[in-house]
């Protein structure tokens, strides 16, 4: 190789070198700062491309999550007026067999009515007021709930709505009924006893959906953890292999400095064939 004071390929070659490292020390500097070893297309548009798609249908879980659980607290609401009408009902009961001894005087009887009929106005106001966010499973012309199951809006679960109001198909009381005489009261008993059969079968419909919705949202909340974590392997950067790189490339970016230096000191040594 000749000597030239116009071209110096030591130096040159010391410099691309020096270059390269000083472009992996910043990438390497940026995966440390971000936390990203893909933070955008530039980096591996596939790899950005697919963690991208994972990232929307984990952000759209999260609606998945929200409707599960307004369904869920719709459904707690539900069952808990339930189990009051079921409660009502069965005082309902004990206040007719009481009404239907024909040996109660009249005083009697028409104060067993009256609290009869009070508790009767009471289940009505249970059912009106078993609302969560505008959603009511057990009012009259109650609709079923459809609940979003996938990312999609494809998949929903459905819990059927169960009507208690009073003269219905489930509690078949009627909003009128009263015991104030013995045909009325013993009518009473065996119409209050089916509705309590007819409101523990309905609940228990509800139940089983409120079951089916929590073991769905478990398993979205999983789902939705997996998928995280997925997308964590695609694009997080391993901070512990950065942290050794950086020290690898910060002592070969000195290096690189030093070979620059002695390359460039290479040209002045010529000057000594002149003396």
């Amino acid at each position: 190789m000749s000597n030239s004071v116009n071209t110096n390929s030591g130096a040159l070659i010391a410099l691309q070198n020096l270059n390269a490292t000083n472009q992996e020390l910043t990438q390497v500097q940026t995966r440390i700062s971000t936390g990203f070893k893909v933070a955008s297309a530039k980096d591996n548009g596939a790899i950005w491309a697919i963690a991208q798609t994972q990232k929307a249908t984990s952000n759209a879980l999260n609606a998945v999550t929200t409707s599960l659980q307004r369904a869920s607290s719709t459904i707690d609401v539900s069952l808990a007026a339930g189990s009051t009408v079921t409660d009502l009902l069965s005082q309902m009961k004990e206040k007719a067999l009481a009404a239907s001894d024909t040996s109660l005087d009249s005083a009697s009887r028409s104060a067993l009515n009256e609290d009869f009929k009070s508790i009767r106005d009471q289940i009505t106001k249970v059912i009106t007021n078993a609302d969560f966010n505008g959603s009511n499973l057990i009012k009259s012309g109650a609709t079923d709930i459809a609940v979003l199951a996938n990312a999609d809006g494809t998949s929903k679960i459905t819990v059927s709505a169960q009507a208690l109001n009073l003269g219905g198909s489930i509690v078949t009381l009627a909003a009128t009924a009263t015991i104030g005489t013995v045909t009325t009261a013993t009518a009473a008993i065996a119409v209050v006893t089916t509705s309590l059969t007819n409101v523990g079968a309905a609940l228990a419909k509800i139940g089983t959906g409120s079951k089916s919705l929590t073991s769905h949202l478990t398993f979205v909340t999983k789902l939705q953890d997996a998928l995280n974590t997925g997308i964590g392997n695609l694009v997080d950067a391993d901070l512990a292999k950065e942290s050794a790189r950086l020290q690898a490339l910060q002592t070969k970016q000195q290096l690189g400095v030093q070979a620059l230096s002695i390359a460039n000191q290479s040209s002045s040594s010529l000057l000594s064939l002149f003396r």
